[in-house]
Formats: C-alpha cells, structure tokens, sequence
C-alpha cells in the first residue's frame, strides 16, 4: 500500500455539517466550533456556503462567518457556491477558495440546484471567466463532483458522466476536482479506479476524496484513494453530514476518526488528536449530541461501534 508521509484534511462540518442540522445555529455556536478546530491544527475548512438565505436559512450569515474565520492566521477558509451571485458575495467577504457542486447525473444536479448537469457546467464556466476577468489573483477554484460513484435517483453512475465534468473543468483551467460519493454507495476497487482514470486524463489534476459513511466503508475507501495518490480527503467534525437529497445517505467521514487513523499509520496530519476530540466533544454539547464518530464515542465513555 502507498501510504504518503503527510495528509490534508478538510474539515467541512462547518458548511455540509451543518447545513444537515435540523435548526439555524447561532453565529456564535458556529464561530466557536471553527475556533475550537482551528486551536486542534485544523488549517484548511469549508466554513460556509453563499447560498440565497430564503433556501437555507442555515447560512444567512455566511457573510460574517466568513470574515471571523479570515481573522484566523493561516487558516484556508474556503465556501460552497452556487452561482455567480455566490462568487461576489464570497470575494467581497475575503474569501479566495471556493468549490462548485455538479452533480454527475441530471436527476440529482436538478434536485440539488435545478438544472441540468449542461446548465451547471455552463454556469462554471460563467463562475470561471468571471474570477479571470477580476485578475483571478489567488482565487482558487474547485469543482466538486456529486454522486460521482452513486446516484440515488439514477443508480450506477458511469464514469464517463465524471469525466464529462472533469474535461469542461480542465479545458476552464480548473487543477482541482473533489470526487464525492455523496451517498455513501463506493468500494474501494471503484475509489481506486475512478482516481486513476482522472489522473490518467488529466495528471495535471489534484484530486480531493468527499466520501460519506453511509455503509461503512468511508476509512477503507481513504486508503484505496491515499493508495492510488490522493493526499486531500474532506471529513466532517463527529461525522456530521448528510444529503438532503438522498434519503438514508448519512454523514461525512469523521474527522477525528480519519485522523485517528492516519496518525496512528504514520502520516501527518497537522492536527492534535486530543484537541480535535474535545472539538468533537463541543458540537456534541453544541450542535447535536447524535454524532457517528467511533472515536469521539470511545473519548465520551461510551461503548465503540
């Protein structure tokens, strides 16, 4: 197995956490939880999404989150945007790093954003010759890629729906490409296999794993990627998470699971195990006490899983 001597993890329970969370959290709660992960050596997050309020309350303070965790030193904050009017509200509120969901399958990119997989590509490239036309300077952008090994509308997905995406990215200028199984359906020999493909189309690509545990399968498909060169993988605080869209689909890779670990394999992380569970402690008393993490379980007293 290829196992790298360093790892990025981005914690994105900020934005795809909470967004699953049954109430609007308080700015406050919010600004606490970056704050405790970034004190645990957290530096890249996703801690926010510019979406339209009306559509999720969850973010109408996308505004201010955003400049809090900016005041952060080295922190990499980055947001989940939909639209142009997502770009503008993100540059002007500092951030620089921002990822564009395209769901792999039209039943899934009209349930999430209401548009077809074409209208999405073509609003990337909108979102794309906008950050050129502003200098692009430092503003980097991801295109995320939904049920790209699952969908739960259309089934199987093949992985020429991936690479549709992956090539109109890459013809944008667009490096860096997160494959998410939103769903929670993958295996490792598809993990593997679907990384390969992209890097073999596209080896100037930097490729980021999104994976949800929904069966279970969420660690061993972070080896399978980490064997096939994947060095970034997204994960959740406490294994929140979800998809509103996906019935039965639960949360994100936990956090403190992954980097429990990573670390215990060797393989840096940047971020201290014990500061992270007591984070993971914090969104329990703070966000929701129903979190999926085995180790933050086996932290609280409780019995593993």
């Amino acid at each position: 197995m290829r196992v790298p001597p360093a790892v990025t993890i981005v914690e994105v329970g900020p934005r795809d956490g909470f967004q699953l969370v049954g109430r609007v959290l308080p700015t406050a709660t919010k600004l606490r939880v970056i704050r405790a992960l970034y004190d645990a050596g957290v530096r890249d997050m996703e801690v926010t999404s510019f979406v339209s309020p009306k559509a999720v309350p969850q973010f109408a303070d996308a505004d201010e989150v955003a400049r809090e965790a900016l005041r952060l030193t080295d922190l990499r904050a980055s947001a989940l945007i939909p639209n142009l009017r997502g770009l503008e509200r993100a540059l002007a509120a500092g951030i620089r790093s921002v990822t564009v969901v395209i769901g792999a399958t039209d039943a899934f990119n009209s349930a999430n954003v209401r548009m077809t997989v074409a209208q999405s590509l073509d609003q990337l490239a909108v979102i794309a010759r906008a950050v050129a036309g502003a200098g692009g300077e430092g503003v980097a952008i991801e295109a995320g890629i939904a049920v790209a090994f699952g969908c739960p509308y259309s089934g199987i997905v093949p992985p020429d729906a991936v690479d549709r995406i992956v090539d109109r990215a890459a013809a944008l200028g667009i490096v860096s490409i997160s494959l998410g199984d939103t769903i929670g359906v993958a295996t490792p020999t598809q993990v593997a296999g679907l990384v390969e493909r992209v890097a073999g189309r596209h080896p100037e690509a930097h490729v980021t794993l999104h994976l949800h545990d929904t069966r279970g399968m969420g660690l061993a498909n972070v080896l399978a990627g980490m064997d096939a060169g994947v060095t970034t993988f997204d994960a959740a605080i406490g294994g929140l998470g979800g998809c509103p869209f996906a019935p039965g689909a639960t949360g994100n890779i936990a956090t403190d699971d992954l980097n429990h670990m990573l670390r215990g394999m060797g393989v840096e992380t940047g971020i201290d195990e014990q500061a992270l569970l007591a984070s993971g402690r914090l969104v329990a008393e703070a966000v929701s006490p129903d979190l999926a993490s085995h180790a933050l379980r086996v932290a609280r007293g409780g019995p593993a899983r």
